[in-house]
């Protein structure tokens, strides 16, 4: 209930958006890809903003698959007029979107109106939704990889600090010392990771190389100059893991979340979405004491892959929007940011700055312990063939399940993904 009196509070704040032009009730239709505990949450933000608005403003929600499924229907929708009034998107997949010609800028005047600017949004995440100057989407969270640990483990191991956070994240020596020790201690998985899927440690991997400076895309050319030797360096790291015995190997998702769940694996790189899974177990009292943070700098400083979840407006061929639905779209954005305390009870970290700098979201752990990672984030190259379920995850996928769960020489995999991405 606390959650929904801060909800109550912050549509005070920003229900005249929408008063001053309300004639008759707008229906906004709204298309989202949130399954799980998102979807869950966001069914209950639906059904909230629709009871504060009654008369005035209605949401007509339907939730499609996640990935592919959902771009492509966006894509053919829109070509035809037929798609919806509001939409999630990955900020990732704006590139793709904006050579398709379906996202509507978001204009100054609309950013105006929604009572929100750049200064509200951490630099990288603003920049996600940019291109050329322009903006095609409001950012409403950054869902990063987090590290989660067992805290019964790591005491047991003499790998927990006093302040209740694993003693090895500063170096790569004394993180590799601290999975070491762990295994020592009679640990089964040091360390759990997604082995079996190249899509999803698609993002260690971007963290460790950023951590080197690296980068993925310079220009239009892939792995140019010393970033294929980063990647190299990131495969090495992990590969090693896996063949000492440190990291699960050929681990698919379901079984890495139950191996850490379970007391088997003492941590786990997974992401911040994960955080109801574990509140929830805790909460049943079926979970040992856990807790998550930024990801370990195993290089030369911190980075930490990250996406974020948007709101965009498709641009429907042949159908302008009118005034009065336009305002409403806006207020739903606008009521939704500003309301977004409740949505990182989903474990995502808010992309409002005043919701993260408030003392509620402060008090709210482990959230507030590693969002101190958005001031190292970095998101997808800015390109229409990154991005979720994009081609250049394909491609790197086919190499990373081999080389993480040591069966393919590190250098002769980035030498594989450096032809087949600068082939595209």
């Amino acid at each position: 209930m606390h959650f929904r009196r801060l909800m109550a509070t912050a549509l005070v704040a920003t229900g005249g958006l929408w008063a001053a032009s309300a004639h008759s009730e707008e229906t906004v239709l709204w298309w989202d890809f949130l399954g799980g505990g998102d979807g869950v949450r966001m069914k209950q933000m639906i059904s909230d903003f629709n009871a504060a608005h009654a008369g005035t403003i209605k949401i007509d929600a339907t939730t499609l698959e996640w990935g592919t499924p959902f771009y492509t229907k966006v894509q053919t929708s829109a070509a035809v007029g037929e798609a919806p009034d509001v939409m999630t998107y990955h900020a990732s997949r704006i590139p793709l979107a904006l050579t398709q010609g379906v996202l509507d800028e978001i204009t100054a005047d609309d950013w105006s109106a929604m009572g929100l600017s750049q200064t509200d949004f951490a630099e990288a995440t603003w920049d996600a939704v940019t291109s050329d100057g322009k903006q095609y989407a409001v950012p409403l969270d950054t869902h990063p990889i987090v590290l989660y640990y067992n805290r019964d483990l790591l005491k047991k191991a003499g790998v927990l600090g006093d302040d209740g956070k694993p003693t090895g994240l500063g170096s790569g020596e004394e993180f590799t010392a601290m999975l070491q020790a762990l295994k020592d201690a009679g640990v089964q998985f040091p360390l759990g990771s997604v082995t079996a899927s190249g899509d999803f440690m698609f993002r260690t991997i971007y963290s460790f190389m950023c951590q080197q400076g690296g980068e993925l895309m310079t220009g239009d050319e892939f792995l140019a100059g010393d970033n294929a030797d980063k990647l190299t360096n990131t495969l090495e790291l992990l590969q090693q893991w896996t063949n000492d015995g440190l990291q699960s190997k050929y681990t698919d998702y379901p079984a890495t979340v139950a191996l850490f769940t379970s007391g088997e694996a003492a941590m786990m790189i997974n992401g911040v979405w994960e955080v109801p899974t574990m509140t929830d177990l805790a909460g049943q009292g079926k979970l040992f004491d856990w807790g998550a943070v930024e990801l370990p700098v195993v290089f030369d400083k911190p980075c930490t892959y990250a996406d974020s979840h948007s709101f965009a407006i498709p641009k429907n061929r042949g159908k302008e929007m009118s005034a009065e639905k336009r305002a409403a779209v806006l207020e739903v954005i606008s009521w939704m940011e500003k309301n977004s305390q409740f949505w990182a009870t989903a474990g995502h970290i808010p992309a409002y700055g005043p919701v993260t700098e408030s003392a509620e979201y402060k008090a709210m752990e482990p959230n507030a312990t590693y969002s101190t990672l958005t001031a190292n984030m970095i998101f997808d190259p800015k390109s229409p063939l990154a991005g979720i379920a994009g081609p250049i995850f394909d491609v790197m996928s086919t190499y990373y399940v081999p080389t993480l769960n040591g069966e393919m020489d590190p250098a002769e995999a980035v030498e594989g993904i450096k032809e087949e991405l600068n082939a595209l």
